[in-house]
């Protein structure tokens, strides 16, 4: 048994606990609160001093997918742009469980990521959360059941293929192109439904279609990738007309749209704040965003959204917390909201008890840039930094 003694417990769910004390057992979270005695035998961490918190959450990375270090010339298997529309890829096959930026992350204090495909094509194919430890194989670190399906608008799809004169050339192309495949997929996947309930045979096998059955039948989310405040309405109206569970990943020019977004209910996954106006679409990026999204009524989550960037994202939050963004909604952005977002938070997001033991403990504010992650807690397995 492992006991976290003296810190300052940010549970998420339940309020802080000074001077608290957390018992972890088989991976999991035995016991918490402020007179929790301590069994004999026990390993001790001495928090005295040390914020606590659930183990952080970037719910949007291409970790290992974009390998690092990168290979030169850089070719990263994050992309396949070999078709604007390659729903049958899987991130999984594209995933080094030996990539630096896993260390990287969890010295930051990040138990879990999300990783998948970039956004060159309309849709890029599947990506999946994982847990930041030494895993041997990638089947090691996969969390099972959280693959959701990638999918893009904007500048990338368009400028990938349009400069090689393949549709989509526009963003009205890349909305054709999206929709297309979507009219396609219901109607293979409507088709097969028929066969199975005259007991008829099925319509012939295509791996593509079959790919994006679970979207079209909402058993599977979509991550869609928009910044720009027009195309981020796009997907929304897209994603309404085929009856999707869909995120707006990036959401750059959301505060733009925020009374859009509150009545239409969205989920966003807003980042990375830091971004350069490397292209036209990302030019209005403002770390005011978030605080905008919160006072609205929007629900989202932050992503650094990069690789080893992503044990920027604590820094990243500190400064929308200067520029707004209430403390409070900063920790669920990087705890709960995203657990909730891959379908997780009955395991994580939280310090509650039953919950995996998915820890973090920093020397001071973890949204302050000269704070240190001193250990991060993993199923029970302690790293110390």
């Amino acid at each position: 048994m492992i006991a976290i003694k003296g810190g300052k417990l940010l549970t998420v769910t339940n309020g802080t606990i000074e001077n608290g004390t957390i018992l972890i057992e088989n991976g999991k979270i035995a016991a918490i609160g402020a007179d929790v005695a301590i069994p004999e035998g026990a390993e001790v961490i001495c928090a005295e001093g040390k914020w606590v918190t659930p183990g952080f959450i970037d719910a949007h990375t291409h970790i290992s997918t974009f390998a690092e270090p990168q290979p030169r010339p850089v070719v990263h298997d994050g992309n396949e742009v070999s078709s604007p529309n390659t729903s049958q890829i899987r991130g999984i096959d594209g995933m080094n469980p030996k990539d630096m930026a896993i260390k990287a992350a969890r010295d930051a204090g990040f138990t879990v990521c999300y990783t998948g495909p970039g956004s060159a094509n309309v849709i890029g194919g599947t990506g999946f959360a994982f847990k930041c430890i030494d895993g041997e194989t990638v089947l090691d670190l996969l969390i099972p059941g959280t693959e959701m399906m990638k999918m893009a608008f904007g500048e990338n799809p368009k400028n990938v293929y349009g400069s090689n004169n393949i549709l989509p050339n526009t963003r009205m192309g890349v909305a054709s192109v999206l929709r297309e495949a979507l009219f396609n997929a219901k109607a293979y996947s409507d088709a097969k439904l028929k066969a199975e309930q005259e007991g008829k045979e099925p319509p012939k096998p295509d791996f593509r279609l079959e790919s994006l059955v679970p979207v079209v039948r909402g058993e599977m989310k979509v991550r869609m990738h928009a910044h720009r405040n027009d195309d981020i309405v796009t997907a929304v109206r897209i994603a309404k007309e085929f009856g999707l569970d869909f995120a707006i990943e990036h959401c750059t020019e959301g505060y733009m749209i925020k009374d859009f977004l509150a009545k239409e209910g969205v989920t966003a996954v807003v980042g990375p704040l830091d971004m350069q106006p490397a292209k036209m679409e990302i030019w209005n990026t403002t770390f005011a965003n978030p605080g905008i999204l919160e006072k609205a009524g929007v629900n989202f989550c932050l992503t650094q959204d990069t690789s080893s960037f992503t044990k920027m994202l604590p820094i990243n939050v500190g400064i929308a917390i200067r520029e707004g963004l209430s403390w409070d909604y900063a920790l669920k952005a990087v705890t709960l909201n995203p657990a909730k977002l891959l379908g997780l938070e009955d395991r994580m997001g939280s310090l509650e008890v039953g919950k995996d033991a998915d820890i973090a403990i920093f020397n001071g504010d973890p949204f302050c840039n000269y704070t240190k992650c001193t250990e991060t807690i993993i199923d029970g397995v302690v790293f110390q930094h």
